[in-house]
């Protein structure tokens, strides 16, 4: 580890419209308030959440690099960690919750890692774990699938694949989708998974209209829903030995 450079953090935003204090503990907060240059997946949400944290300066006075997420290959140390070298601390923020996990700024920690760089996670919301937290599924065996195809058969294939893999492994899988087509997703996987697959939907996660529904496919075919464009987690769990109350 080269103590000449800077530390690279990792820095969780905020999931939405919620008070910084609420969801971001004090320590992340007084970390990101002594930086001055920043990775970002966009800069204009990155100000607006920096806005938020109550940064002690302009935010004129930070300095942003935007990820190229239309050429994820092109990455060069310089452009992106150039302060660092220069012994200057350095976050890297996405759009929305935590960094490095279903945005392309793991990449940058992977020149911080290969020019010796310390890496630093800040605590944070994450969507994935606090879905899963709340839930009720398996949090011992668990993965995360990103997003799933759009178009059919492929995302259908994919659902029954994904259901076929929670009951083989004992394990809860976990998606995203564009908030757009919240409602099309529930309603392929009512349609494709078995009465007994249990689904959860988290819905706003640490926002005030938070809302978490976690049910049978049998149960959720009676339900009514309109969670359009709202972030939203989605869980399935299939498992012939779980218990019924």
């Amino acid at each position: 580890m080269n103590q000449q450079f800077g530390k690279l953090y990792l820095i969780p935003a905020l999931l939405g419209a919620t008070n910084a204090e609420q969801v971001i503990p004090a320590g992340t907060l007084e970390i990101v308030r002594t930086l001055r240059f920043f990775v970002v997946e966009n800069v204009r949400t990155a100000r607006r959440m920096l806005g938020k944290m109550q940064m002690p300066c302009p935010i004129d006075e930070l300095q942003f690099v935007e990820l190229d997420k239309h050429d994820p290959g092109n990455l060069d140390l310089m452009t992106y960690l150039g302060p660092a070298l220069e012994g200057n601390d350095i976050g890297v923020m996405s759009e929305a919750g935590t960094p490095c996990v279903a945005d392309p700024g793991a990449l940058v920690v992977e020149l911080a890692h290969q020019a010796g760089m310390q890496v630093v996670p800040l605590t944070g919301p994450n969507a994935m774990i606090l879905a899963l937290m709340a839930s009720g599924f398996n949090g011992q065996s668990f993965a995360f699938h990103g997003y799933l195809p759009i178009k059919n058969p492929e995302r259908v294939q994919k659902i029954k694949a994904l259901e076929r893999q929670s009951m083989a492994n004992d394990e809860t899988e976990l998606f995203i989708e564009t908030p757009f087509r919240n409602n099309a997703m529930i309603e392929d996987l009512v349609k494709n998974c078995h009465p007994n697959t249990m689904l959860c939907v988290a819905c706003d996660i640490t926002m005030p209209d938070e809302k978490i529904v976690s049910k049978s496919i049998s149960d959720w075919k009676s339900i009514k829903y309109d969670w359009n464009k709202k972030p939203a987690v989605f869980l399935i769990y299939s498992n012939k030995f779980r218990k019924k109350y």
